[in-house]
Order: structure tokens, then C-alpha cells, then sequence
């Protein structure tokens, strides 16, 4: 079986990147934009910096803002709708996984309308087209859908996230900024490096994980590693060390999935609409440490990129142990809650776990599990 790796046309890294967006627009011919940006965004002036851009080079535009930070069907729906009427050609999607997702969504349904009720987009969907093009510019050093070929969608009518996964939707450009970071609060901050860090462990240890994968996770988890607690004190070296963190991460899970963290988070958001950096962290250490018996090797690896020192002297269990440890002290460092006390109920953990076992990402994690096994782990960090 031949292994798949698919990655934006171009990427621009680094300080200053967005003043590269005009260039790329006049060059492909586009000639209006729909700018996907939440609405804090708008609100706190981030997405002003792409706009000022477009402003200074005569670059036409119209602003998209119904979008919320777990993203819904309505959302996907209005935006469809406002991007017809808006006669524009292309996309600029200005945020963190919101913004981004329901641009995916907007520009796979406008160019595969048979697509436009939303659901039936969920899984593999068999789109025919490439979406309307989107240049992506992330807010959040942490989802990397600026790289992926995912999108998640909330079902607000049936308290469930679904994902999609599809070739088609892939930003054609990418820019990754730091200077577009700067002003992400701390809790923000931390709850999406966490993500990218998730990202990078569940995509090493899945199981479709091969060699390039593998050298994009250990990467991306030593410069998470060292960054993350700088990114969250708003250091320009610890934003520099995230933007690009997360942006490998995502080369990597992109193309090989991941696992039950993220499928536990994903319903952890659709029913408490609980922030998914955050649900990812709380749900990181003690799931690695329920995966640990089949992952061979790999824990000692993850270990050694966390920063941990000795690890060839260690046993097995030892080194397994502290790349948990590593992980979850990171976490505490950075101010993520330790259980899910303040969120879960008792009544919900039967619902949590069926959705979660069908949940895309489930298949991928490389111990096979039931739907009993993940209420236990529900209930374990309550």
C-alpha cells in the first residue's frame, strides 16, 4: 500500500508573512475575497491586519463573521448563502480551527452543492471538485488547519461533532505568522499549544503513522516542548517556536489520523461546548498512559523530544512513565485544569462514550478500545 502525503501548494513562514497575501492574489487572478473571521477577531482588531494588507494593495473584499469557536451547520449554511451573494472567488480565512473549518466547509459545499445539507460531508465524503481556493491565515498556534484535510463540524441538533476528511479542501496557501499570534491570551495560548502537542502525539503513535510522519511529530513535539511555556509569557521566541510547532504537527496527522483523545474531546465540545485545546489537554496524560502497552517503542522517543534526560538507561515502564509525566507537567506549567470535574456529568457519560467511539478519529488510536472502556476513562479523570 503506498502512503499519502498531501501539504498546501505554498506556505510562508515568519514574522511579517501576510505582506506576501497581495502578491499570491494578483498572480492567480482572483479578484474578491470572503473573509471567514470570528467575531472577537474582528473585535480586538486581528483580522484588521490581513484587511489593512488588502486595503493598501486595492484588494476587494466582504467579511464573513457568523462563525462560533465549535463551529455549526447554521454557520456553514449562512456562510454558503453569504458567499454567493457576495461575488467573490476566493477565500481568506483569518483565525484559529473555527475560522478555518467553516471556510473548508463553505468552499467544498459552493464547488460540490450536492453537498449543501452539511451532514453528508461527514467521514471520507466523496467530493468530486477542489473547494473555492483559500489562502489560511492561523490566529492560534494550535489546530494547523491551515495544513490539514480536516474540518469539524458541530451538529447542534444532535449534540455531536463530526469530521470531515478530504483532499479537496486543503488551503492552497497557507501563511503562518507569528506577528498574527501576538495577541492571544494566555488561557487561549495554552490550551491550543496543547492541541498541537496532542496533534503530534496521537499522529506519531497512530496507527498509520510511517517514517516522514514520524520525523514531522518528534519535531514538532521538541520545539512544543521547549516553546510552549515561552508562548504563553508572550515571548517572541515562544510564539516564533509555536506558529512553527504547529504547522509540522499538522504536515504529520493530516495524513496519518489520530485517536481517542481527540474523538473524547470532539464530544466533550459538542455537548459542554468545551474549548478542544482544553479538552485535548485534560484528556492527553491519561489516555497516553492507557495507549502506553501498544506503542512499542515510540514512548521513549516522545520522551527523549519532551526534554526528558536518560532515557537509554531507562526500563520500558520507566520511559513510558515519563513521557506521561512530561506531558502532564507541561500541562500544569501552562494552567490547564487537571480532571473534568467542572464539566462532565454522571447522566452524560453513556452518550459521551457512544459518540466518541463513532467519532472519525476513533480507529485510528492504536489500542482498539469499546465503548465501556471510554466511559471508564470519562469517569476516571472526574
Amino acid at each position: 500500500m503506498a502512503n499519502r502525503i498531501v501539504l498546501n501548494e505554498i506556505s510562508y513562514h515568519g514574522a511579517g508573512a501576510i505582506r506576501e497575501i497581495p502578491a499570491e492574489v494578483k498572480v492567480r487572478g482572483f479578484q474578491k475575497a470572503f473573509v471567514c473571521s470570528d467575531p472577537d477577531l474582528i473585535k480586538f482588531n486581528v483580522t484588521k491586519k490581513v484587511t489593512d494588507v488588502l486595503d493598501e494593495a486595492g484588494l476587494v473584499y466582504e467579511i464573513y463573521s457568523n462563525i462560533k469557536p465549535n463551529p455549526t451547520i447554521e454557520n456553514v449554511q449562512t456562510g454558503v448563502a453569504a458567499f454567493k451573494a457576495s461575488g467573490a472567488d476566493y477565500i481568506i480565512a483569518i483565525g484559529g480551527g473555527s475560522s478555518m473549518d467553516t471556510a473548508k466547509a463553505i468552499g467544498i459545499i459552493i464547488t460540490n452543492p450536492e453537498f449543501a445539507d452539511v451532514r453528508s460531508l461527514e467521514g471520507v465524503a466523496p467530493t468530486k471538485n477542489p473547494c473555492v481556493p483559500i489562502i489560511a491565515v492561523p490566529t492560534t498556534a494550535g489546530t494547523a488547519a491551515e495544513v490539514t484535510i480536516n474540518y469539524v463540524i458541530t451538529d447542534v441538533e444532535k449534540k455531536r461533532k463530526f469530521v470531515c476528511v478530504d483532499t479537496h479542501d486543503i488551503p492552497v496557501i497557507a501563511v503562518i505568522d507569528p506577528d498574527m499570534m501576538s495577541s492571544m491570551p494566555k488561557g487561549l495560548t495554552a490550551a491550543t499549544g496543547m492541541d498541537a502537542l496532542t496533534h503530534a502525539i496521537e499522529g506519531y503513535i497512530t496507527k498509520a503513522a510511517w517514517e516522514m510522519t514520524d520525523m514531522f511529530h518528534l519535531k514538532a513535539i521538541e520545539i512544543i516542548a521547549k516553546n510552549l511555556r515561552g508562548a504563553v509569557n508572550n515571548t517572541p521566541e515562544g510564539r516564533d517556536g509555536m506558529a512553527l510547532g504547529q504547522y509540522i504537527a499538522g504536515m504529520g496527522f493530516s495524513n496519518v489520523g489520530l485517536g481517542i483523545v481527540h474523538s473524547m474531546a470532539h464530544s466533550l465540545g459538542a455537548v459542554y461546548d468545551t474549548p478542544h485545546g482544553v479538552a485535548n489537554a485534560i484528556l492527553l496524560p491519561s489516555i497516553m498512559a492507557y495507549n502506553a502497552p501498544c506503542t512499542g517503542e515510540k514512548y521513549r522517543e516522545i520522551a527523549r523530544a519532551m526534554g526528558v534526560e536518560g532515557v537509554d538507561d531507562m526500563t520500558q515502564e520507566e520511559y513510558r512513565k515519563a513521557a506521561v509525566d512530561a506531558v502532564q507537567q507541561l500541562s500544569i506549567d501552562v494552567g490547564i485544569p487537571k480532571d473534568l470535574k467542572e464539566i462532565v456529568k454522571e447522566e452524560d457519560i453513556q452518550f459521551l462514550a457512544e459518540s466518541a467511539y463513532a467519532d472519525a478519529c476513533r480507529p485510528g488510536n492504536p489500542r482498539d478500545t469499546s465503548v465501556e472502556e471510554i466511559a471508564e476513562l470519562y469517569r476516571a479523570l472526574m
